[in-house]
């Protein structure tokens, strides 16, 4: 069995490897999986600098692996560099690019316990997909898994030297790919980098290097759809009538679930006692990076003045994916009339958040007060805009700024 999957930002999945190869070799393998451009390749360089020789770091998206003999002599150089240094570091990174991968893998890391020879393995695979699906064939008991997620809001301000309310609006308006992130005033440039890097990519060839999509047209419409409706609840027949090419409302369910698993697009369940009710359900839409709501919208990023209601929803749609990001499980509720934004559960507690920016009235919360009265164990939350604190206080909720919980989440007990 591995070990549970935490999901880290930038500079915690760095000081959780860096303690994890500090341990005695040879350790568990280190999966790192996650988002394209979320600095995992970054990382790996950061962890061959710091140890110095005793690191080896092969890319096996380069040339150099396409050579034969490739995967052989990388460990004939790790266990030279572990004989004459003590200790080696084999970090590969796009591990999931080389064919049975995870087989090879397995073999090498049994000799290497067998042998105890003190090497440690971290290995990287924007394929989430692939990557698990073949650490969970081949490398039982043998892995743990980190999933670097998207950048935060408090990530963006230690990386770029933003302020913390500039971060926030920042990661509202773009999103926080720390590759684009300098680019984001040049939206041609801007939008040029996250297509041909990270969209098409991950669309056009993460997912189906291992899924079996039948219709690549209808999974990139899907996503569209998805886009331009961050923070939305739509129904799969409603996306079904969206699409230009005819799609089965099974196949529309698994391509969602597939744009989760590549860290694009989240498709919140409804929160319900009964699990057929949830799935019954339409889902929640939510880009779990707002630059691909901006990538994909014409009109770009909304204007809080002009735009209201479509800042709203972008600043919501960040506020849940942030969580989902975090590895909480989220969903949300639904009773007509009344709605609440997102239930929470995890690490941070049990949450019930209701998201509002602009002028708000106790009436507008309605729904959290009724989800709280029946569902008492989550701790209803207002997130707003610093002027509405004192409506949502004044109704009894607990309340925080919206750039509050994107820097550090929900209050602490």
């Amino acid at each position: 069995m591995a070990s549970e999957d935490f999901r880290l930002g930038f500079h915690d999945a760095r000081d959780a490897l860096s303690r994890r190869l500090a341990e005695p070799p040879p350790g568990r393998i280190q999966l790192l999986v996650g988002p394209r451009q979320v600095g995992k390749t970054t990382l790996l360089l950061e962890l061959a600098r710091s140890h110095g020789q005793a690191a080896l770091y092969a890319a096996a998206d380069g040339p150099e692996a396409a050579l034969p003999g490739f995967w052989e002599r990388l460990w004939v150089r790790a266990e030279a560099v572990a004989s004459s240094a003590g200790r080696a570091i084999v970090l590969l990174d796009e591990a999931h690019m080389l064919h049975g991968w995870a087989g090879h893998l397995k073999a090498e890391w049994d000799r290497l316990r067998r042998r105890r020879l003190p090497v440690h393995v971290v290995a990287t695979g924007s394929s989430a997909l692939k990557l698990a699906h073949g650490s969970r064939e081949s490398l039982a008991g043998r892995f743990e898994r980190i999933t670097l997620t998207h950048w935060s809001a408090s990530s963006l301000a230690q990386a770029f030297g933003l302020s913390e309310l500039d971060a926030c609006e920042a990661l509202v308006a773009t999103g926080s790919y720390p590759g684009a992130f300098d680019l984001r005033g040049d939206r041609a440039r801007w939008s040029a980098y996250v297509r041909d890097a990270i969209l098409e990519p991950a669309v056009g060839r993460d997912i189906l290097a291992l899924a079996a999509v039948r219709k690549p047209g209808l999974l990139r419409q899907v996503f569209g759809v998805a886009a331009s409706a961050p923070a939305q609840i739509v129904s799969l027949q409603k996306i079904q009538g969206q699409l230009q090419d005819p799609g089965a409302l099974e196949t529309i369910a698994s391509y969602l679930a597939l744009l989760e698993e590549a860290f694009l697009v989240a498709p919140l369940p409804k929160y319900a006692a009964r699990v057929e009710r949830q799935r019954a359900a339409p889902p929640k839409l939510v880009l779990l990076s707002n630059a691909l709501c901006a990538v994909v919208d014409p009109r770009g990023a909304p204007d809080r003045a002009t735009a209201p209601e479509r800042w709203g929803a972008w600043v919501e749609n960040a506020c849940l994916a942030y969580a989902w990001n975090a590895g909480q499980r989220v969903s949300y509720w639904r009773e007509e009339p009344l709605e609440v934004d997102a239930v929470t559960d995890g690490s941070w507690g049990s949450w019930a958040i209701e998201v509002k920016t602009g002028r708000i009235s106790a009436a507008d919360l309605r729904g959290l007060g009724e989800f709280a009265r029946r569902h008492p164990r989550h701790r209803p939350l207002v997130l707003c805009d610093d002027a509405s604190r004192v409506v949502a206080e004044r109704a009894g909720f607990e309340a925080a700024s919206w750039q509050e919980f994107l820097l550090r989440g929900p209050p602490r007990a």
